[in-house]
């Protein structure tokens, strides 16, 4: 009786055996994009800073958006860069070089920039764009290796970059090459970012979906406020208290001064304290046992907010201008709004 043939059900279960070249290669591809970066670094001291100083300062000046382009793999990391740009405070969109040639350059103004990506800097689709922005003084920046080339020749401010090994073993597909352009490209937009002063707070009115827009959410943007907030000020009687406190259900009060500064807290714990020894009415100030409670501002992330909450452990945190109460933010608040 012969064995009948494995089914690839039951070879599919096999775990393949790891190749030792294979391994080796996967090792040496991130070795050999890693010396390009170092490349690229060292090319800093010798013109490529000043160079990326100038493309900043050229795209502040005009005014515009930046027009990113490429074909082929640059052009997919051009995709990536205008996303960076544009998600950072700078204007940005990518423009298909071979769709600009028909219809799309009129998507460029005068006062962009274009910023165009060509390893070699003698792509020929990119050859249309770039005599357009000769024609009508459209400011160009290039990202090349080649400063002699059609591309490097015709640029405004030419970004430079280092010719190294590509991880490729054959040298053809283009690997070493698009990571320097991915982090040129980052390096420029990370560059015009700090030169703005951009904010996590402008950040966030970019990414207001998601887990990022969560995490970028200020106390202001979720606290309760005016009515919602438990408020009683000094002299107010303990028993008035309480009722205030039950009827906006924190489990906590803010105590105010006559000029409605916080003068403290009085919290539930307060409360048993009172009733330990039998309840005596008295006035809130002297049943409060916080009185410099912890607080933030309406400016602050609420994950630094939860943060504090957490090491201090406690559930709620006022939310003061001035040194006085504003808002009042839960830490169901932060968990609801998905900041954890």
């Amino acid at each position: 009786m012969t064995a009948s043939p494995m089914t690839s059900s039951k070879r599919d279960r096999i775990a393949p055996r790891p190749d030792v070249a294979s391994v080796d290669g996967i090792a040496r591809t991130i070795e050999t994009e890693m010396r390009g970066l170092s490349a690229l670094k060292s090319a800093l001291p010798f013109g490529l800073t000043d160079a990326f100083i100038k493309a900043a300062q050229l795209i502040e000046q005009s005014g515009g958006s930046v027009i990113v382009t490429g074909m082929g793999k640059s052009g997919l990391i051009g995709r990536k860069i205008a996303s960076t740009l544009a998600s950072t405070g700078t204007p940005s969109h990518y423009v298909h070089p071979a769709e600009a040639s028909h219809g799309d350059l009129g998507m460029i103004g005068v006062r962009d920039v274009v910023l165009a990506l060509s390893w070699s800097g003698e792509t020929p689709e990119l050859a249309d764009i770039v005599a357009y922005t000769r024609r009508f003084g459209v400011r160009l920046v290039a990202i090349t290796s080649r400063a002699d080339s059609a591309l490097g020749r015709a640029a405004d401010v030419r970004l430079l970059m280092p010719i190294t090994e590509e991880a490729c073993p054959n040298g053809l597909a283009p690997t070493t090459s698009t990571t320097i352009q991915l982090v040129a490209g980052d390096a420029l937009a990370v560059l015009l970012l700090e030169r703005r002063g951009f904010t996590a707070s402008d950040f966030q009115r970019f990414h207001p979906g998601g887990k990022l827009g969560a995490k970028l959410l200020t106390v202001g943007q979720i606290m309760h406020k005016g009515e919602q907030m438990p408020l009683v000020t000094c002299g107010t009687m303990l028993s008035q208290g309480i009722v205030e406190m039950t009827s906006k259900r924190f489990g906590i009060a803010a105590v105010v001064d006559e000029a409605g500064r916080l003068a403290g807290v009085l919290t539930d714990g307060d409360l048993r304290r009172a009733f330990q020894g039998g309840f005596v009415d008295m006035p809130v100030e002297h049943a409060m046992g916080r009185r410099k409670p912890l607080v933030v501002t309406a400016d602050v992330l609420a994950a630094k907010a939860l943060a504090q909450m957490n090491d201090s452990s406690i559930t709620c945190i006022f939310v003061v201008e001035d040194e006085r109460p504003v808002g009042l933010v839960h830490i169901h608040d932060v968990l609801r709004a998905g900041v954890a």
